[in-house]
């Protein structure tokens, strides 16, 4: 990759008469390009450094050449740039999530990899770049972990079960008529202690007693699988935010899905609409004119808002003040569809002062 260069900069080592400078990373599996900006928005060199931790070390070395990096703007901070994040984060540097560029920009300018690092590094100067990056160092990011590998393995497990009912359709009318009426559980167990087809068997008989045996016992170890990981998520949950626990319908999945989004540094969250929007159940305005409404937020991270929704129908089902609620508002005229959307936001709120408590502290602070 080709290396865009200015004219030499002087090597400014003494950190108190050095310039500020930003830092600008578009960030890849096996390499990331970086640009450097002063603060008046010249670049002064973009250059390309391996994805190692030899590599980084050299990126914000070559960087401080230029002057003192306090802030740097860096693409995909929760995948190929979560490592490079880290290290910057350790190293006293604030790194500030940005997005991909303007693709209507991107057009008329083109596309390299040190085109979208100067653009990274220009959208922090200019402020139009301000989220702060998930830490991903902590028990959030382990949480995020055993979720992923519960999930897979969850996934597997309906998918084999699926495939072994797939079989036992077009199966031998003997060996179907032998497997039904059992449930799933009692079904799975019997076709694991399948003996042996006997040699007289058809070749399609035979096959489809060795398959079901197979995807039965795939079935039991992804469900221990599954079991394992669903342990330790909720060991996770308990020892980092037991209280989510503690409110009704907050299951460990819900939760930990939750505090991902929320990430390991929660205090990047600064409120309790922020976080709404986050998961997306804040009203957007979609006012014109005389027409005053709001409509339903599209964005936002739709896992958390998928948990927001189980942790409401479970509410809706057990939990008899959201019952009343449910009543009251269906008296008032309201829906059950537009009922739901504003129990999900009483629900973000409330999980959002559980995480941070003494967030009602400080807003009352910065009030007075």
């Amino acid at each position: 990759m080709a290396t865009t260069t200015h004219p030499a900069q002087p090597d400014h080592t003494d950190p108190h008469n050095s310039p500020t400078v930003v830092l600008g990373v578009d960030t890849h599996r096996d390499v990331h390009v970086a640009a450097v900006l002063d603060h008046l928005g010249t670049l002064l060199e973009a250059r390309s450094f391996p994805a190692t931790a030899d590599g980084y070390r050299g990126l914000l070395a070559w960087a401080r050449t230029f002057g003192q990096v306090r802030r740097a703007g860096v693409e995909g901070t929760g995948s190929f740039g979560a490592a490079l994040t880290r290290y910057l984060r350790g190293e006293g540097v604030q790194v500030v999530e940005v997005h991909q560029p303007n693709k209507a920009l991107r057009r008329r300018r083109g596309k390299t990899d040190a085109v979208d690092a100067e653009a990274a590094a220009r959208a922090v100067l200019s402020a139009q770049a301000t989220a702060v990056p998930k830490a991903g160092d902590g028990h959030v990011e382990a949480m995020r972990i055993y979720k992923l590998a519960r999930d897979s393995a969850v996934k597997s497990r309906s998918q084999a079960i699926n495939q072994l009912k797939a079989v036992l359709v077009n199966a031998d009318p003997t060996l179907r008529e032998s497997l039904a009426g059992l449930g799933t559980k009692t079904l799975i167990r019997t076709c694991a202690e399948l003996p042996d087809p006997s040699p007289a068997s058809t070749p399609a008989f035979a096959a489809a007693v060795h398959t079901l045996r197979l995807l039965a016992r795939r079935i039991r170890q992804l469900s221990a699988e599954a079991y394992e990981l669903e342990k330790q998520l909720r060991a996770a949950v308990l020892e980092h935010t037991p209280q989510l626990l503690e409110r009704p319908g907050i299951g460990p999945d819900s939760a930990a899905t939750l505090l991902i989004t929320m990430g390991d540094n929660p205090e990047r969250v600064r409120s309790q609409a922020s976080f709404a929007a986050l998961c997306g159940v804040s009203p957007v305005q979609a006012s014109s004119g005389k027409t005053q409404r709001l409509r339903l937020n599209r964005g936002g991270d739709r896992q958390a808002n998928a948990a927001l929704y189980r942790i409401v129908l479970t509410r809706l089902r057990r939990h008899d003040p959201t019952r009343d609620y449910l009543e009251r508002r269906t008296s008032q005229g309201k829906t059950r569809r537009e009922i739901i959307r504003c129990i999900k936001y009483y629900v973000a709120r409330e999980v959002y002062h559980l995480v941070r408590p003494q967030t009602d502290a400080v807003e009352l602070m910065q009030a007075a």
